[in-house]
């Protein structure tokens, strides 16, 4: 690099933080989530804005591939942040819930996208048909627990039962999905990436029996703050990158292995640790993310939308919120939910976010989507993150905190969070 492109680099570097930041806050003004706003900010920064003319002046080729390594950082991080948020706490007392819930918001999402995908395929045939049904459904039934979690604690709702069990569902919704992509992964992988995916199962084996009891045994409930605190994230940190290298290695994604080695961090006896872990992580992706929102972007062209677009993003919308909201709400009604925390969650199980933009990336890399079909893509994973503040205001406006208490053996219904009139 000359120094005209650090020059270039530091200033698009500062650019980017700057647009992530400002378009953020006027999500959050506007009662959305941040990453409504950043997302946005990559689109703007793509080649749709004054046809590719911002895009080329601001990022030349020559600059594109140390964005790309970034991003990747990036990426690896915020999917080890994924896996330690997953508080699998969150599933005792409500495991038989839970499941029931997202298997609902799974499966009637995932079969109307293998649906869709099949009219999808006239105008979009990638060679590879029955993993393009797959990814369909995958792609659409996905929900981003991130955001999910970012928007329960804006709302107040993060401590309530209707919380807990919404957490739960986006928990083992995005367990399900990722380790689907992993396998849709796999099975689409070239000759030699086939025998090298069989690596997964003792490396999953090794994280669980041995990774996981080290990290338990020393990890102390007083390791909270301070050095202590800085050794474990340089260890952790470490962890994370060798997992992604490890599983990029094997041939598949490298988000798998950083997600997994959020996973088997300990929970038990170690609260303060891993919540000053997952500060510090959030910290260094708030700079890092924005620059994948952009790298995301600059794949997103939608200077040739016309009535077919236009058409093929309303079937995949509909296909989206319908499966997600219908999918989730029979689920949550069948375990015994009133009607109007049934549609709450609902709402809440519509939000994709960032996760939708890695999923989609993992597809565009793997040759299942053009770059047509990954736009209209793109755009429903903002859309459908922007609804769910909305549809959360007008079905859930005014909660009231009522504590969960434990269900007698004669009454199996759990005790849930309801308006207030």
């Amino acid at each position: 690099m000359d120094g005209n492109q650090v020059a270039l680099l530091l200033f698009d570097l500062a650019f980017i933080l700057v647009l992530a930041h400002v378009l953020g806050h006027l999500a959050t003004r506007i009662g959305q989530p941040p990453v409504v706003g950043e997302i946005l900010a990559g689109v703007l920064l793509g080649p749709t804005l004054l046809d590719g003319a911002v895009s080329d002046a601001l990022f030349p080729h020559g600059i594109r591939p140390l964005l790309s390594a970034m991003a990747d950082v990036g990426v690896t991080l915020f999917m080890f942040g994924v896996g330690l948020e997953i508080e699998r706490r969150a599933l005792r007392g409500r495991g038989r819930m839970a499941a029931v819930v997202s298997l609902g918001s799974t499966v009637v999402p995932f079969v109307l996208g293998v649906g869709l995908g099949c009219l999808l395929l006239r105008n979009h045939d990638t060679g590879q048909k029955a993993a393009f049904l797959v990814f369909m459904g995958l792609a659409v039934s996905v929900t981003a627990f991130p955001v999910l979690a970012r928007v329960l604690s804006d709302r107040g709702l993060a401590a309530t039962t209707l919380g807990g069990i919404a957490l739960a569902c986006a928990a083992l919704v995005d367990i399900v999905a990722w380790t689907a992509l992993a396998a849709l992964q796999a099975a689409i992988g070239g000759g030699s990436a086939h025998w090298r995916v069989a690596f997964m199962i003792p490396f999953v084996l090794v994280l669980m029996l041995v990774v996981r009891p080290w990290l338990r045994r020393r990890t102390l409930p007083g390791d909270g703050h301070g050095p202590a605190a800085s050794r474990w994230y340089a260890l952790v940190l470490i962890g994370a990158l060798l997992c992604g290298a490890a599983t990029e290695a094997m041939g598949m994604h490298y988000i798998f292995g950083a997600f997994l080695f959020g996973l088997v961090m300990p929970s038990e006896g170690a609260d303060r640790l891993r919540a000053d872990l997952m500060q510090r992580t959030r910290t260094v992706t708030s700079v890092l993310l924005p620059v994948y929102f952009v790298v995301a972007g600059l794949k997103v062209d939608l200077r040739g939308f016309g009535w077919t677009q236009s058409a093929e993003l309303a079937a995949v919308l509909l296909v989206a919120v319908v499966g997600k909201l219908g999918g989730t709400y029979l689920g949550a009604r069948s375990t015994g939910l009133p009607p109007r925390a049934a549609t709450a969650l609902a709402a809440l199980m519509n939000t994709r976010g960032l996760t939708e933009l890695v999923i989609l990336g993992v597809g565009l890399q793997a040759g299942l989507l053009d770059g047509g079909l990954y736009s209209l893509l793109v755009v429903v994973a903002l859309v459908t993150t922007a609804m769910t503040g909305p549809l959360l205001t007008r079905t859930y406006a005014k909660p009231v905190i009522v504590p969960e208490t434990a269900p007698r053996p004669a009454d199996r219904s759990p005790s849930v969070t309801t308006p207030a009139a």
